[in-house]
């Protein structure tokens, strides 16, 4: 059975917190990976599963690539990205069902749910989770747009998607990352929290 893509489409304005929040929060898992506190492996494994919620087909392809050279076994990637979850370690389930939550809620995951994730990885590793599931939201919620412009272009228009939201979405980041680099530096500076419910 082939994976099916496109199973969320995000508006532009959820696009700005998409990226604001990936900004704000990227830095903690470049932190955590740099401590060891997450392998790549690790971080490959949320954002496959992240992106198998979400269905971004360019994102499929750039983490199946990348966690095969981090030397993950292809049965484990092709199993993730059907949404199973049998391969992954036991110390990691936690952290890779509170991605999927967080994709599936679209970005708004329960407090109980991060609770649980500090509780069980401490702060910084839990806040290193965070920054890879909302790296991959960006990636996702801007690959979405941009798989669904390609296929156009191979004749094969996605359902839910048009063209003039294809080219606005890709086109967003433009405007939208300087501003989200602006909105995370200020925001940072009154130490606002990086996550609220």
């Amino acid at each position: 059975m082939a994976q099916e893509f496109y199973k969320k489409i995000y508006s532009v304005r959820e696009f700005y917190t998409i990226l604001y929040e990936g900004v704000r929060t990227m830095k903690y898992m470049i932190k955590a990976k740099k401590k060891k506190e997450l392998s790549p492996e690790f971080i490959e494994r949320i954002m496959l599963g992240v992106t198998e919620v979400n269905g971004c087909e360019v994102c499929s392809y750039a983490h199946t690539k990348m966690a095969l050279e981090q030397g993950m076994a292809a049965e484990e990637i092709k199993q993730l990205l059907a949404g199973s979850a049998d391969e992954i370690p036991v110390e990691e389930m936690p952290a890779y069902l509170f991605a999927q939550h967080y994709a599936d809620r679209r970005g708004y995951p329960t407090e109980e749910s991060w609770d649980r994730i500090v509780s069980l990885y401490g702060e910084d590793k839990a806040k290193g989770i965070l920054g890879a599931t909302r790296a991959i939201m960006v990636g996702n919620a801007h690959g979405i747009a941009f798989s669904a412009f390609l296929s156009r272009l191979k004749g094969k228009a996605v359902k839910k998607s048009s063209l003039l939201y294809e080219i606005t979405m890709m086109l967003s980041i433009i405007v939208y990352l300087p501003l989200t680099l602006l909105h995370a530096l200020i925001d940072g500076m009154f130490k606002k929290p990086i996550i609220s419910f």
